[in-house]
């Protein structure tokens, strides 16, 4: 990941969507650097002791703010949890670049999450690096914990989200939860949200898929990058 790191250039400052920070109303995270979030379990001791710390970025919270036309909040307690940290650590490992995170403020309304990714398209004119962190194909109940095949149920929801994305019918995505898969790939909402958001604030940007990948059978690693060849 740290060659794709190198696609983007380095960006002006980072604002994540990640599955694993969802609250109402929309609440940005720590500005001045709190304690990263270890929210998993039962992993090895040195995953715990990981650390990533970038620069502050107040400035970035205060344009993420402005843009959005509805009530926000902030958690100087809330640090970067693991959605954030480990993609991060990758892809910018020197932790030179301000980064920020903005919950999802999840309605049950998956069209809201795109409206959402289209308000904040103006940061992307500014060289701010806008990441969605989850998974295209996400159910816990269904991985092989060994690692076997990927079933069929799995590559077919994730081709039909390559389809949409190629196609440039980002937004047909909104309704997911409608495919035949769509509640077998996603028996909860947060992992397929980040890709609504950032394919609201891309738009009309083409999509390549710089990764593509399996993990524990079924858990889709694909990932969609907007609008940079």
């Amino acid at each position: 990941m740290g060659c794709l790191g190198g696609r983007f250039g380095t960006p002006e400052s980072i604002l994540v969507i990640s599955a694993h920070f969802e609250r109402q109303p929309a609440t940005l995270s720590s500005t001045k650097g709190a304690p990263l979030v270890y929210d998993f379990f039962g992993f090895p001791e040195a995953m715990y002791r990981l650390q990533y710390e970038p620069p502050a970025a107040l400035g970035l919270a205060d344009r993420v703010a402005g843009l959005l036309d509805l009530e926000t909040a902030r958690d100087e307690t809330r640090g970067l949890d693991h959605g954030a940290w480990v993609p991060l650590m990758h892809l910018f490992p020197d932790a030179d670049i301000p980064v920020v995170q903005l919950s999802i403020p999840w309605t049950d309304d998956p069209g809201a999450m795109w409206e959402l990714g289209r308000k904040l398209g103006p940061l992307r004119a500014d060289g701010i690096f806008v990441l969605g962190s989850g998974n295209v194909v996400h159910n816990l109940r269904l991985v092989d914990w060994g690692g076997g095949s990927t079933p069929d149920w799995a590559v077919e929801f994730d081709g039909h989200v390559e389809e949409a994305l190629t196609a440039g019918r980002a937004r047909d995505l909104c309704a997911y939860r409608s495919h035949a898969l769509g509640a077998t790939a996603h028996p909860t909402h947060e992992h397929f949200v980040p890709l609504l958001v950032a394919a609201g604030a891309a738009q009309d940007e083409s999509a390549s898929f710089p990764v593509t990948d399996w993990e524990l059978g079924s858990i889709s690693a694909r990932s969609v990058q907007f609008g940079v060849s």
